[in-house]
């Protein structure tokens, strides 16, 4: 099948869903998602969004906390824009049906989290992400332009590479003309043709073997446009959210809210003692990077496979009415969290690094954009503050919309893209290849490539990732496609960035720690 459309959209989280509307208006929308159009990571935010609504906050002290979590790396013009632009795309999630819960007066009921030095967190209880997308996808469904391809699986984006085009060091000219796409149920590789081409496929927590993320998170948008000599950048930087749910009987692990601590929940030891205090003035509220590793440290310790946050001090109700998932969470597995701490450790959780792009969401490819956690704008630095990641997904959304809805019609369609070729490859019945090396690349990435890292870690992950690279890519070219052998492929492209980009940077910053190269202070 050759499908033609004016907007692709890869991904279906709050990027790629609110650019889909935002476009629909000036031509056909073709939203592809590998799952169903309800599963994605935006729908595990619980925290929420954070965005200056009422003083005493304001605009500055929303871009200086944010640069002061990035530690020099951030780009403070694209900080400012995303920040100053924001409460407009909160007015547009709001009328496009989203519900942020108010407090009793009516006004906005604003959470804190890590690194903020105000309430400024929009949030709908415990599961904003839910809400967001709840919202977003009755709009898109609405929309007679828009039309929606679930559980199809974007191989690769189709480039002059595909033309038979020899790939050189000159990448400036390469276009996107669309995708290659796998329908699972017939196994065939259909061709999507675009005018333009946005990718929002979220980040790649299943590099790790612990993680927030959903089994989806395999980093595809990342590592398509790397394959296809895309500028790829940052991605060093991973975040490990500190407080995961320590439940070893469960794969995922479930997120417990910075929201919780900015609520008053205290990190504590096994010995019911606060610690945070030694590495950080600002508690139990320090940024991410500050937290995770002060818990990593403290196991490391204690010799201990977790920290607790304690919140039996909170109001009751309030804790309740506030935190209904986190509280259903627990109670079934058998945590009263009115009366008992919450296990945590911490997870990966989100890519600060991705596809660069500039201010409108274009990566250096032609007619490519990218938004959300796949992409790198400049917003994060070294760490992405709490709550940032669903604001700067919404603004750049919205800028790379009207830029493309603007210059669409300046492209036509490829007639020289060929059809996917599947000649001479055969039916893989080995699972278990497949399984135990992501086992093996989950397991490379955590103990070498984690919280905290030296050269020597990353210099032996580096080598056993290369005999999986070179394995899976033998399987790659003598298989019939399946998803799980795709997303293998690309989560080993997505390590082998983290591990280069880390090798290459010699210091310590942010997200980034190695025992080689002491922190400066």
């Amino acid at each position: 099948m050759v499908k033609k459309t004016d907007f692709l959209v890869v991904g279906s989280g709050i990027a790629g869903l609110y650019y889909a509307l935002k476009v629909a208006d000036y031509g056909k929308v073709t939203v592809l998602t590998k799952a169903p159009l309800l599963e994605n990571t935006t729908k595990y935010a619980q925290g929420g969004i954070a965005a200056v609504v009422r003083s005493p906050d304001s605009i500055e002290k929303h871009v200086a906390d944010t640069l002061q979590c990035g530690k020099g790396l951030c780009d403070e013009k694209i900080v400012r824009m995303v920040i100053s632009e924001g409460p407009g795309r909160i007015n547009d999630l709001i009328d496009i049906g989203i519900r942020f819960d108010r407090d009793v007066s009516g006004n906005y009921d604003l959470g804190r989290e890590g690194g903020h030095s105000e309430n400024r967190v929009l949030h709908y209880k415990d599961s904003t992400g839910q809400e967001i997308i709840r919202a977003l996808t009755q709009a898109l469904q609405d929309h007679p332009n828009i039309e929606i391809f679930e559980k199809q699986f974007v191989v690769e984006i189709i480039t002059q590479h595909h033309f038979g085009q020899k790939v050189t060091k000159d990448t400036t000219g390469i276009e996107c003309f669309g995708a290659y796409v796998l329908d699972p149920v017939s196994g065939q590789v259909n061709t999507f043709l675009s005018k333009i081409t946005l990718m929002a496929t979220g980040g790649a927590g299943m590099a790790y073997q612990i993680t927030t993320n959903p089994a989806i998170a395999t980093g595809d948008g990342i590592a398509m446009v790397y394959r296809a000599k895309g500028v790829v950048e940052n991605m060093e930087f991973v975040q490990f959210h500190p407080t995961s749910l320590y439940n070893p009987l469960e794969a995922a692990s479930f997120l417990i809210t910075e929201a919780l601590r900015g609520f008053g929940a205290v990190l504590k030891n096994s010995k019911e003692q606060e610690f945070m205090e030694k590495y950080d003035k600002r508690g139990s509220l320090a940024p991410r990077d500050i937290a995770a590793r002060a818990i990593d440290n403290e196991m490391k310790l204690s010799g201990e496979d977790h920290v607790y946050l304690d919140c039996r001090h909170i109001n009751i109700v309030s804790l309740k009415r506030s935190f209904p998932g986190i509280y259903r969470k627990c109670r079934s597995i058998g945590i009263d969290i009115t009366k008992e701490m919450i296990p945590v450790v911490p997870a990966a959780h989100y890519m600060c690094g991705g596809i660069k792009t500039d201010e409108y969401g274009r990566s250096t490819i032609k007619r490519l954009y990218a938004a959300g956690e796949c992409a790198s704008t400049g917003m994060h630095g070294t760490n992405r503050m709490a709550s940032n990641s669903l604001l700067e997904a919404a603004v750049f959304a919205n800028r790379a919309a009207k830029y493309s809805a603007k210059t669409f019609e300046n492209y036509n369609y490829s007639e020289e893209v060929p059809l996917w070729d599947a000649e001479g490859t055969v039916l893989n019945e080995e699972m278990v290849l497949i399984t135990q090396s992501l086992k093996e690349v989950q397991g490379i990435m955590s103990n070498y490539v984690g919280i905290v890292r030296s050269n020597l870690r990353l210099e032996r992950a580096l080598k056993r990732l290369n005999l999986l690279y070179q394995e899976t890519e033998e399987l790659y070219i003598k298989s019939i496609l399946t998803p799980k052998l795709c997303e293998l492929r690309n989560i080993i492209n997505v390590a082998y960035l983290i591990i280069k980009m880390a090798m290459n940077r010699k210091e310590s910053r942010g997200l980034h720690y190695s025992l080689d190269y002491p922190e400066k202070k």
